[in-house]
């Protein structure tokens, strides 16, 4: 069991329980060692924690032989958001891409697998899956991370990832409550608001939350937004109305709520870390999720040390803090009863669980879940101009800036896929303005495959297009993000997402494997 270091009293022992943050580096530094005996319960991995595989269970075996039932968070939403797999891309194609499927049984074999993986790696609380409903298609934090705009389809597929997830031992936390879809701001740099009435979040935004609910979720996040018909005057994280009234006392939810990242400048820029994580404890959050961008002791201390003050100043009641210290180390205690296997499996390995060749997708063991839903997930067109390409292409990417909820680090796109297929595939990537003379003037006599992400969204990247299908009507396009125009080129590819597997998937498509 685990020991805790004498002299600690409890106020400061909570306090500490109650956060969620991040380190640097690959091994645990002495500082969050020493901590986890004093109390903290939980730590978040990103993708600077990441190497290898057993990189990533010699650190968790590592917090544990500190603390034995510590909470090993991570951000693996698979498709375009991953952690584990951050350098190479995720081997997992994302929310949308299973939406477009619409197979329950397999986004709850997808959710299996990529559970496995993580309690493999040692991994026992995953920052997913986003519930959100894709509602505002200018929306740019959310897009491909949600199912869809469809509620029924999102709300069954938000119950499907749930339950497939935590069949594998591993927490699920649904996000980002009540619903971030509506938005056309992203609450990394600023405080988002949805302004629709409380009959129109009731019959949309509330209903895949219900379903996880309903399906056992164990964690459920917070969202940085202000909903007026909820809570005019606070945003979500931060409201009782929200937090305790809504998702507590009405929705009837009793598991652990955890705070988007509070660094995040919806909170950081207008409330400050300090006095928002006290007010969010006070509104009903039961763990402050911190590090993504902090992630070093002082900050560590200066928010047990606020949680602490606001406690003996009467800002906070005691009993609140001890009642969410409580949550969190309840799911440790469930967490820890799930652990079945010694971490040490592969991130990237190929292959099926048992449930993963399930007749979701086929009964062959060797057919890996995640690239059987790439396959199954787009959307081929056929233009006027068609002609199969069969000789090494040149690959325009047509490359919009990240949301840092992906992050700029993590490859997209198919050209190194099709470079295996076409050997001599050339590639370039291009952004503004003059994209799209640039792209035809590189790729020369070749015949171009135009990738974009969101092109909608972009008003440079669809003049690109334009100019590269009046010049070449041959034209391959691949869309990798939300399809919202109607298909265009000589053939269109709809990938629903950047994954790697997606990626790998179109670049079979185009090469006709």
């Amino acid at each position: 069991m685990t020991t805790i270091a004498s002299g600690t009293d409890t106020l400061t022992r909570d306090a500490l329980a109650v956060l969620q943050p991040g380190f640097t580096g690959t091994s645990a530094p002495p500082w969050l060692l020493r901590r986890l005996g004093e109390g903290l319960a939980s730590v978040g991995l990103f993708g600077r924690n990441i190497a290898t595989p057993a990189q990533v269970a010699a650190l968790t075996a590592q917090l544990r032989a500190e603390r034995d039932d510590v909470l090993v968070a991570i951000d693996e939403e698979g498709g375009d958001v991953t952690r584990l797999e951050v350098r190479t891309g995720s081997s997992f194609p994302g929310n949308h891409a299973l939406g477009a499927v619409d197979d329950t049984a397999l986004t709850e074999a997808v959710a299996h697998e990529l559970g496995r993986r993580l309690a493999a790696c040692g991994v026992n609380l995953n920052w997913a899956p986003s519930a959100d409903i894709n509602s505002n298609v200018d929306n740019p934090v959310i897009g491909v991370r949600s199912f869809g705009a469809d509620t029924s389809l999102v709300a069954r597929h938000t119950a499907a990832y749930v339950s497939g997830l935590q069949s594998a031992g591993v927490a699920a936390c649904t996000k980002h409550f009540p619903g971030h879809g509506d938005t056309a701001v992203d609450s990394h740099h600023a405080m988002p608001r949805i302004d629709a009435e409380l009959a129109v979040l009731e019959s949309r935004e509330l209903v895949p939350f219900r379903a996880a609910i309903e399906a056992g979720t164990r964690a459920v996040m917070s969202a940085h937004i202000l909903v007026p018909a909820l809570d005019p005057v606070h945003p979500a994280t931060l409201s009782r109305r929200i937090l305790t009234g809504l998702l507590r006392e009405e929705l009837g939810y009793d598991g652990l709520i955890v705070t988007d990242g509070m660094e995040m400048q919806a909170i950081s820029a207008t409330y400050g870390i300090e006095r928002g994580s006290v007010l969010a404890i006070a509104a009903g959050a039961d763990a402050i999720c911190v590090g993504g961008g902090l992630s070093d002791e002082p900050t560590v201390l200066r928010l047990r040390d606020a949680l602490v003050a606001a406690v003996r100043s009467g800002d906070l009641p005691e009993e609140r803090l001890a009642d969410a210290a409580a949550r969190v180390r309840a799911l440790a205690a469930w967490t820890a009863s799930t652990q079945t296997t010694t971490p040490s499996a592969s991130v990237n390995g190929g292959g099926t669980s048992e449930r993963g060749s399930s007749s979701a997708v086929g009964s062959d063991a060797r057919t890996d879940v995640g690239l059987v839903a790439a396959r199954r997930a787009l959307k081929v067109t056929r233009g006027a101009h068609f002609a199969p390409v069969t000789e090494a292409p040149y690959v325009a990417a047509l490359t919009p800036v990240a949301n840092i909820a992906v992050g700029d680090e993590t490859p997209w796109g198919v050209a190194a896929e099709l470079r295996r297929l076409l050997p001599g595939t050339e590639t370039g990537s291009f952004t503004g303005e003059r994209a799209g003379a640039e792209a035809l003037a590189a790729a020369g006599s070749r015949r171009v495959v135009a990738v974009v992400r969101d092109a909608h969204r972009h008003t440079w990247m669809a003049e690109a297009l334009d100019i590269l299908l009046a010049a070449r009507p041959d034209t391959v396009v691949v869309e990798m993000g939300v399809p919202q125009s109607p298909p265009r080129g000589a053939l269109h590819i709809a990938t629903h997402g950047a994954a790697r597997v997606c990626g790998l998937a179109a670049a079979e498509a185009i090469a006709g494997a």
